[in-house]
């Protein structure tokens, strides 16, 4: 196995990720229809109100199954298919609560690192260990992502199995009358929808217990093209009070670097606990070259 391509592999992942976890930070809500007599309420208007309430019930009862730690610490099996290409390494997740997503990939057998891939609310960084470069920019300095206004917290609800409202930290009490779902009691899973601009959000949550089983989001814009992402959840294991996926895999298509990419990518955690004696930042060697972030991420998306 060529460390370089398992290296490259993966800074591709996350960036088409990231591509297509892009979102506008305003949301488009349909305003509710003000009654035409406000002195009164009909039977229609009643049922209306307690099927809104209903709704947004549902909603909480899926957020209230986010994991209550703030820290998420695993082993894990990273395996990523690309074309022909077929890759497993060994690795570890690190992630903190509004501070990092952490992914670390190894060398099989040896287990020295060969790359770091971070997310924070304010930059990205991937670090090449094998060629001691490195690139850090804000969300922004990205190219292709600069004009769809994306958030780092978004992608943390992905790897956190829970829901977002793009451009919020946090789904609050005001904003789950903004998710729509069709309460079906025949059903075992529900689909719950959010629009917001050019990009859909669908997931598909179990009836009974509110848990997110899949995550669906499409992007499409005359000027960057079409992205759609697909997010399974298995393997629940407890961490603190609440269950944790320690299973996901996630494929994505785009079209938004001027060529079809479509990479799959399966992480498998072990030992997932909630351990805070790790720095949520990693300080890079001055040893190490820093690279121009369109210069390295174009010439990576055009293999």
């Amino acid at each position: 196995m060529k460390r370089t391509n398992v290296l490259k592999l993966v800074i591709v992942s996350a960036s088409l990720l990231l591509a297509s976890c892009a979102s506008k930070k305003k949301l488009t809500a349909e305003q509710p229809t003000s009654p035409t007599k406000p002195t009164s309420v009909s039977p229609s208007a009643s049922s209306a109100e307690a099927l809104a309430a209903a709704r947004v019930a549902f909603v909480k009862k899926v957020c209230d199954n986010q994991v209550e730690v703030q820290n998420i610490v695993g082993d894990m099996k990273f395996n990523v298919k690309s074309g022909s290409k077929d890759i497993t390494v060994p690795g570890s997740v690190h992630m903190r609560k509004n501070q990092v997503i952490r992914l670390q990939l190894f060398v099989p057998i040896l287990g020295s690192e060969v790359g770091r891939l971070e997310f924070t609310p304010d930059y990205v960084l991937i670090v090449d260990r094998m060629h001691k470069e490195y690139v850090q920019a804000d969300y922004n300095q990205l190219d292709f992502l600069k004009n769809n206004g994306l958030t780092f917290y978004s992608l943390q609800a992905l790897f956190w199995n829970e829901l977002t409202v793009p451009g919020a930290k946090t789904v609050s009490t005001a904003d789950m009358g903004k998710f729509d779902v069709t309460l079906d009691g025949g059903k075992a899973t529900l689909p719950l929808r959010l629009k917001n601009g050019n990009m859909n959000w669908l997931w598909n949550v179990d009836a009974a217990n509110g848990r997110i089983s899949s995550a669906d989001v499409t992007y499409a814009s005359s000027n960057h093209g079409k992205s759609e992402l697909k997010w399974n959840y298995s393997d629940f294991t407890a961490v603190g009070r609440k269950q944790f996926p320690a299973h996901q895999d996630f494929q994505f298509t785009t079209t938004s670097t001027n060529k079809v990419k479509d990479v799959k990518i399966t992480i498998n955690m072990s030992e997932v606990k909630n351990k805070d004696n790790w720095e949520p930042q990693t300080t890079v060697s001055k040893k190490y070259k820093k690279v121009e972030p369109n210069d390295v991420l174009g010439k990576l998306l055009s293999l």
